[in-house]
């Protein structure tokens, strides 16, 4: 670890920052949507659970082309932002983030939504039966006992916006010290002549993260289930 160059010191910061914000801005939208499509049956259903999923299945580079045309500078909701708002996403590290949160969300939706619906109805019912408003049922039942699914579905998008690439540098580039992530500091270690070993060091380094997110996962989902089963 001594060996970790600044700009590659940097690119892993700013990997973590961009997972992170991504995760964190991601969930609540991916809890609301898992407990919409988990509890509640409408016209549209399909489309909408086709819709959640198709970054999964469309080539990342289509998404980051997409996110350029409808959050860049010029795009449909871009120009908005930028004018009123002031906000800008391409090209920098918060897009990065937009990039990966929307890459990642289908993985952190699906184990959710299985979890809500893994939650035994009666329970819910009883809860209102006792005068709970539907948002207390959701927030004290439904909620807690998703937690396992909840806290599987955040690490899987973490560590999926941590490897993110394709969309990521369609939107914002390869920025050093602004954009450049981990997997685009590989792809640009990889293309020069001595740049074999720092490229060794981030796949290294990317594993290492990756594992320790997979085994939290387990660990956090294995004491929430410990916790509301009384164990």
């Amino acid at each position: 670890m001594s060996e970790i160059s600044p700009a590659e010191w940097t690119a892993i910061l700013l990997s973590l920052r961009v997972a992170i914000m991504a995760t964190l801005v991601a969930t609540p939208f991916g809890i609301g949507l898992a407990w919409l499509l988990a509890r509640r049956e409408f016209w549209g259903k399909s489309v909408l659970d086709a819709l959640v999923h198709l970054p999964l299945v469309l080539p990342p580079v289509v998404t980051g082309y997409l996110l350029l045309l409808t959050f860049g500078r010029r795009g449909l909701v871009g120009a908005w932002l930028a004018d009123n708002l002031g906000i800008v996403f391409a090209f920098r590290w918060t897009g990065a983030a937009l990039a990966c949160g929307i890459m990642s969300f289908p993985l952190l939706v699906r184990p959710i939504r299985l979890s809500i619906e893994a939650v035994d109805r009666r329970l819910e019912q009883a809860s209102s039966t006792l005068g709970a408003a539907p948002w207390q049922v959701f927030a004290t039942v439904t909620l807690p006992l998703a937690l396992p699914g909840v806290l599987a579905g955040m690490v899987l998008g973490f560590a999926k916006a941590i490897g993110e690439f394709g969309a990521t540098i369609t939107f914002v580039s390869n920025i050093p010290g602004e954009t450049q992530t981990i997997s685009s500091a590989i792809y640009s270690l990889i293309q020069a002549p001595d740049g074999d070993a720092a490229a060794g060091r981030l796949v290294l380094i990317s594993i290492v993260i990756a594992m320790g997110a997979l085994i939290a996962s387990e660990w956090f989902a294995r004491r929430a289930t410990k916790r509301l089963h009384g164990n």
